[in-house]
């Protein structure tokens, strides 16, 4: 396949922009895929910060970073990303260069437990905030659960008003694959 599959896709986006020694964010850690990917990236110069609600995907997150030697550059914080701004040092706003979301469920666990709408565009318009002319946010949109639909609208609706001369806004999808497929809501903060 010529066409970059979801996953790594987003993994394009963002280490077209993330180098050595830059502070990234993973606003839903999960397994900890993305957080190791960034931490690789960053290098012991950068930073990570790793947010999730869930002890599990904490606990998951921890034990695949110390695995992966990663743990210097990584801090991970047990609390909602719509908490982004507050965790972060307010030395480092304005030095975000990107910032990774899986929206949904965390694999393997609880399916109750999604992510909402409210808390993830507060997230989005924190980071945007925070963000570094040129730094990405790349949403990575699992909407085939309850639920998943009206976050995935209203994330569409939050993204297709940002003003233009803030950021540029790109969606990445398959249009002819069944079952609710992810897709990519990127968001580029403008220069």
């Amino acid at each position: 396949m010529i066409l970059d599959r979801i996953l790594p896709y987003a993994r394009k986006l963002l280490q077209s922009t993330v180098n050595e020694g830059d502070i990234t964010i993973d606003a839903t850690v999960g397994n900890g895929h993305d957080t190791a990917f960034l931490a690789k990236l960053v290098g012991e110069t950068g930073q990570v910060y790793g947010f999730d609600i869930q002890d599990l995907a904490i606990q998951k997150t921890t034990e695949k970073i110390k695995n992966e030697n990663l743990s210097k550059q990584v801090t991970l914080l047990q609390k909602s990303h719509a908490k982004v701004k507050e965790a972060i040092p307010s030395s480092l706003h304005g030095k975000i260069k990107g910032a990774i979301f899986n929206l949904g469920y965390l694999p393997g666990s609880d399916k109750e437990i999604v992510t909402v709408p409210e808390s993830t565009i507060s997230a989005i318009e924190q980071i945007i905030d925070m963000m570094a002319p040129e730094g990405i946010i790349v949403v990575v949109i699992y909407h085939g659960h309850e639920g998943g639909e009206i976050e995935k609208d209203a994330l569409l609706n939050y993204a297709q008003n940002l003003p233009q001369d803030l950021a540029h806004v790109l969606t990445y999808r398959f249009i002819n694959q069944a079952n609710n497929p992810p897709f990519i809501l990127a968001i580029e903060k403008r220069g």
